[in-house]
C-alpha cells in the first residue's frame, strides 16, 4: 500500500503545493477490471448525477503507480464531466509501493512490465468502461512520465481512441523485449491525435529528442502537437513534488481539456 500520506514512498513529496479535489460532486473508487485472466485494480471518478453515457478518459499512471496524485487527477477529470479510469498496470509484475528510490523501483519493476502486456490491459479497461457508463464513441486517454510514454503507444495501438495526451513521455529509447518500439518508431501509426506536454528543462527528456519526434510526426502527416514549456522540468504536473510548476501545469490542463473537446470528447 502506499504510504501514510496515499502518496509512494519513492516520491519526493512536498505537501505545500498539493491539490487536493472535493469529492462532493462526484462518485469515486476501487475496481477490479477482468483483463487476460486476471482482475486488475483500478481506480475510478465520474460525475455524482451524470445522465446518459460519459466520455471515458483512461488515466495511464505515472512511475509510481495509482498513488493519490493519480487518483486526484482522475476527480479532477470527473468533476469535468468526464468518467476517469487509472488501471495498475504493474499489478502482475509486483507493486511500486514497495520502493524507496526511483531506481530501484525502475530497475526491479518497471522494466520488467511488457508494453504488449499493457496495451492489451488499456484495452480491457476501454470494455470495462464502455459497460459502465462510458461512452465507447468518445474514448479518450492522458499520460504522465512512464504513461506519458505509453499514451503515445496505445494512440497507435487503439483505432477506437479518439484523442491521446501525453505529459512528459519518453520519445525515443534503448529497444528491449518488453519494449521493442518508443514514440519516434510509431509516429506513422497513430490513430489518434496526440497532444504532447513537455518541459524545456527535463533532463530525462533532452530537447533534441523532442525535435526528432516532431520530425517523425511531420514526415507521417500526423496529427499531432507538441507544446514545450520554458521553465518547466519533468514531472511538472506533479504538485505533490518540488518538479512541480504550476503556471505549465495549469496551462497543460486547460490544453489538455480543449484537446479533448476538439477530437470528440466532452462536448463544449
Amino acid at each position: 500500500m502506499t504510504g501514510k500520506t496515499g502518496f509512494a514512498p519513492a516520491a519526493d513529496l512536498q505537501t505545500s503545493t498539493v491539490v487536493t479535489t472535493a469529492g462532493d460532486a462526484i462518485s469515486a473508487g476501487e475496481t477490479s477490471i477482468p483483463t487476460q485472466g486476471d482482475n486488475m485494480p483500478a481506480y475510478h471518478a465520474r460525475p455524482k448525477d451524470a445522465e446518459g453515457p460519459l466520455p471515458i478518459v483512461i488515466v495511464i499512471q505515472e512511475i509510481f503507480g495509482v498513488h493519490e496524485h493519480i487518483r486526484d487527477l482522475c476527480r479532477r477529470l470527473a468533476l469535468e464531466g468526464y468518467l476517469a479510469v487509472a488501471p495498475e498496470l504493474y499489478f502482475r509484475q509486483g507493486d511500486p509501493n514497495e520502493y524507496s528510490d526511483i531506481p530501484t523501483l525502475f530497475s526491479n519493476l518497471v522494466s520488467k512490465v511488457p508494453d504488449a502486456q499493457v496495451l492489451a490491459d488499456l484495452d480491457h479497461v476501454a470494455n470495462w468502461a464502455a459497460r459502465n457508463g462510458g461512452d465507447p464513441h468518445r474514448l479518450l486517454a492522458t499520460g504522465f512520465c512512464w504513461g506519458g510514454r505509453i499514451n503515445w503507444l496505445y494512440a497507435a495501438h487503439n483505432p477506437q481512441l479518439k484523442a491521446a495526451v501525453a505529459w512528459y513521455g519518453k520519445l525515443v529509447g534503448e529497444k528491449t523485449l518488453n519494449s521493442p518500439k518508443h514514440p519516434v518508431d510509431i509516429a506513422t501509426d497513430l490513430n489518434a491525435p496526440v497532444l504532447g506536454l513537455y518541459g524545456a528543462e527535463d533532463t530525462g527528456i533532452p530537447l533534441d529528442t523532442v525535435e526528432t519526434m516532431r520530425h517523425a510526426l511531420r514526415a507521417a502527416n500526423a496529427t499531432a502537437e507538441i507544446v514545450v514549456y520554458p521553465g518547466a522540468g519533468h514531472a511538472f504536473n506533479a504538485d505533490y513534488r518540488p518538479s512541480y510548476h504550476e503556471e505549465s501545469a495549469k496551462d497543460g490542463w486547460q490544453r489538455m481539456l480543449a484537446w479533448f473537446r476538439q477530437y470528440g470528447g466532452k462536448k463544449s
